[in-house]
């Protein structure tokens, strides 16, 4: 690039004479392009991210605190299969943490609660089925584990399981 423009700069001391030399350019833009296919990606998808690339995939929501154990364990289990999973044990009421998991758009929100503990499930609302945006279905932990993860390897664009 410097000889195309015909760059020349001239040493500081180096040179008694005062003779222009010809600068050297470092240039990667590495960093500049994963920028912009982020970006891309980011404005193609406009925040829902599919499972596979997903920040955010699982929210797990425990309906009392009676289950913040069970809705922990629930977690740490999809965290051991490679998943983000969150649980959200703060103060707010159940629609409202509901809500905020909705807003901050993760792919499957797990609620938990007694029936669910006893049963050893989770009841599963997919952001991308509104069917199942009212109650959702409960299936066993393991079994919505094992179908995150087919959906997972499968890179599909959709969030739904499939049964």
């Amino acid at each position: 690039l410097p000889e195309r423009f015909q760059l020349q700069v001239r040493a500081p001391t180096t040179a008694d004479d005062g003779e222009f030399q010809r600068p050297v350019i470092i240039h990667r833009a590495i960093l500049g392009s994963v920028e912009r296919m982020i970006a891309i990606l980011t404005e193609n998808f406009a925040g829902k991210w599919p499972l596979w690339l997903s920040p955010r995939q699982v929210m797990v929501v425990p309906v009392t605190g009676v289950v913040y154990e069970y809705a922990e364990r629930v977690r740490q289990q999809l965290h051991a299969a490679g998943f983000y999973a969150d649980v959200d044990v703060g103060a707010d009421t159940l629609n409202k943490k509901i809500r905020n998991a909705e807003l901050a758009q993760y792919n499957f929100i797990c609620v938990v609660g007694v029936q669910e503990k006893d049963e050893g499930s989770v009841n599963v609302r997919c952001r991308d089925d509104v069917g199942t945006k009212a109650k959702g279905q409960t299936i066993p932990a393991g079994a919505f584990i094992e179908q995150l993860g087919a959906l997972k390897s499968s890179k599909s664009l959709d969030s739904k399981l499939v049964q």
